[in-house]
């Protein structure tokens, strides 16, 4: 098995796997990041978001080798317990938590969103949250949750 190499959560990572494995299924088997969920398994719901670079994509459907040398950063290296992200605690304040089965990815989507756009609007903020299903209709709260987080990252 040929070793692939990329930085998780800002750690040099190298892992002997199927270059043809989803990166989902190395997150969650081997390298026991369960942050990320499987919902559709087909690039649909947004549950298994994880940031590549700078952009949200879909784990479920992402080649293990085409992250190669890149960044990837799953729920678990947004914030910490006993410091959350500034979105982790505008969701915690904003009651957008629910259930909790989407909100990973939706707090990945939101976290790409504001690396690229640190100032945006609602209509910004709900086009990137598009592609994240949530049944549990908190839709609007995290809305509200996102432009929190980012008036809060945007404070001097």
């Amino acid at each position: 098995m040929p070793r692939i190499r990329f930085r998780l959560n800002g750690v040099e990572t190298e892992i002997d796997a199927d270059p043809d494995n989803s990166l989902l299924a190395t997150l969650r088997g081997p390298l026991r990041m369960t942050g990320a969920h499987f919902g559709c398994g087909a690039n649909e719901c947004g549950a298994c978001n994880v940031i590549v670079g700078d952009h949200a994509v879909a784990a479920c459907d992402t080649p293990l080798w085409s992250v190669a040398d890149k960044d990837i950063t799953t729920i678990e290296g947004l914030g910490t317990p006993q410091k959350p992200h500034p979105l982790q605690r505008a969701f915690i304040a904003e009651q957008a938590l629910q259930c909790g089965y989407c909100v990973p990815g939706i707090l990945i989507s939101a976290a790409a969103l504001l690396k690229q756009n640190p100032k945006p609007s609602e209509a910004d903020v709900r086009g990137a949250l598009d592609r994240n299903l949530c049944r549990c209709g908190s839709h609007n709260r995290m809305v509200r949750a996102v432009l929190r987080a980012a008036a809060e990252m945007a404070a001097p």
